[in-house]
């Protein structure tokens, strides 16, 4: 079989369970998917497994339908959009799942489960006791009764046998009879089992390539048994890599940053970064570049370049794409950001006005990755001196040369005057109108106390930055309350 050129339309699915929140492992599985169907003019579908009802968080289907959006995945058919073959929840599909249990009974494939939870207890404590496997199978009755819904309903193995299977990542798998037993279909709750109703979703999606992790590898002979039973084919396996802590060692876990996908929005985290973060852990496309934005992406991607060694969660590149595509933003995208990042605190500072801060936003945008680092730096009052005047020891107007801090007076009135006539319309009109003095008089002489006049910190931006954020009267003023400092 061709993994990449499968004969039918494409279509791939992601199917969480509303059990809480979207770790960062199931939105790579979903845009794996979400990209190859794109890819190939495919439908992606997504589907809620919400047969478990005892471990299902109120709120999650919206939950997990926001995480999607915001990521930019959008599906053809979803809890909200049914499909030709109905409803994607499959809480509505229950006759469904009847219909096909019905089919496997009436194959004499499928009985009722004649124990109690006691019994195959004591069955599985036998078992360990002698040192070998448990398998409900060496126990099935030889007479089946009549299913009346109200025990579990049990598949039964037609052939215990090695099955082999090509996987479009891994190649070649197989697995032998240590992997066959007889699974349960539908719970005594008429809710089937995953290890059911997936495989009829799948058939009756006509799902294509199923993405999926390895921890179902050891499963795939019981569901191979499953499909032979109800005569269907299945479709291409695409195991996925796992996704590694930053060591490499470990999967990824809360303890590592394994947290919602949303709170990396609230983090701010673009979602293009995201996507690209996410799709180069497990996939290589070979060659150096890294920045592959969604159209460049969705061409590049394949099954072919799916590694089968898991990849690591580096936050700091994650730092470092999103940086980058914040840097492709538009001006009014980066004023809104940054003023959306800033504490309360700061915006009431006597002199903070929208004007002021939007000449700011791109130092801000220097050396920040995320609205997290944004919110960090003003708390510690990294841009108190663009909104408030500073308060400072004279002592700081004095350059390490100079014997004296009075030194730093008559270059500060010469700065005065010289910006006196300057333009102010961006930093290198005003490093132009004092650059010539400051090389002839010594540019550490010069800019140092016009710094920190300004800033009143021994670390700021430079000081034409900070005259051009503060404007041509606030600079002046602030050059003058350092020269009444001085002759104090």
């Amino acid at each position: 079989m061709n993994m990449s050129n499968h004969s039918k339309p494409v279509v791939t699915r992601f199917a969480p369970s509303p059990t809480g929140f979207l770790h960062i492992g199931g939105v790579r599985t979903a845009l794996f998917a979400y990209l190859w169907a794109r890819q190939n003019g495919g439908s992606f579908i997504l589907r809620i497994e919400d047969t478990d009802k005892n471990r299902e968080v109120a709120g999650s289907i919206e939950h997990i339908m926001e995480s999607l959006r915001w990521l930019g995945l959008e599906w053809t058919y979803g809890p909200d959009v049914a499909g030709p073959f109905g409803s994607c929840l499959q809480s509505d599909r229950l006759e469904t799942y009847r219909s096909y249990a019905q089919k496997l009974i009436d194959a004499g494939l499928a009985y009722p489960d004649p124990y109690s939870t006691a019994e195959v207890t004591t069955f599985r404590e036998r078992a360990q006791a002698e040192k070998r496997p448990f398998l409900f199978r060496e126990h099935r009755p030889n007479e089946f009764a009549t299913w009346d819904g109200t025990t579990p309903l049990r598949f039964k193995v037609p052939e215990v046998k090695r099955y082999e299977w090509e996987d479009a990542v891994r190649g070649k798998l197989s697995g032998g009879a240590e992997m066959l037993d007889d699974f349960i279909l539908i719970k005594a709750d008429g809710y089937p089992t995953y290890n059911f109703a997936h495989i009829i979703d799948d058939y009756e999606m006509g799902v294509t390539h199923v993405m999926r992790g390895e921890e179902f590898i050891a499963s795939t002979p019981k569901y191979l048994s499953l499909y032979e039973a109800l005569g269907i084919e299945h479709p291409v396996f695409v195991t996925l890599p796992p996704i590694m802590g930053p060591d490499g060692k470990k999967k990824l876990s809360k303890r590592d940053g394994a947290k919602d996908l949303l709170d990396y929005r609230t983090d701010g985290y673009l979602p293009e970064a995201m996507r690209n973060f996410l799709a180069l852990i497990g996939w290589n496309p070979g060659g150096d570049e890294e920045i592959y934005p969604d159209a460049q992406l969705t061409a590049a991607f394949s099954l072919d370049r799916i590694q089968k060694s898991g990849g690591a969660f580096n936050e700091e590149k994650l730092k470092w794409m999103n940086a980058h595509y914040l840097k492709q933003t538009s001006t009014d995208f980066k004023q809104t950001y940054v003023a959306n990042a800033l504490p309360e605190t700061v915006k009431q500072l006597p002199q903070y006005s929208t004007e002021r801060l939007n000449k700011l936003v791109p130092t801000v945008l220097e050396r920040i990755h995320n609205q997290v680092e944004i919110t960090s730096a003003a708390e510690a009052g990294e841009y108190d001196w663009a909104f408030t005047v500073p308060n400072y020891k004279t002592e700081l107007l004095q350059w390490k040369n100079d014997s004296t801090v009075t030194a730093a007076a008559p270059r500060l009135s010469t700065l005065k005057s010289l910006l006196q006539e300057a333009y102010f319309a961006s930093p290198d009109d005003i490093k132009a109108a004092v650059w010539d003095y400051a090389d002839a008089e010594g540019r550490g002489e010069v800019l140092w106390p016009l710094r920190t006049a300004l800033t009143g910190r021994e670390r700021s931006p430079d000081p034409f930055t900070c005259a051009y954020v503060l404007g041509q009267s606030e600079t002046l003023t602030r050059i003058d309350a350092a020269i009444t400092k001085l002759h104090q």
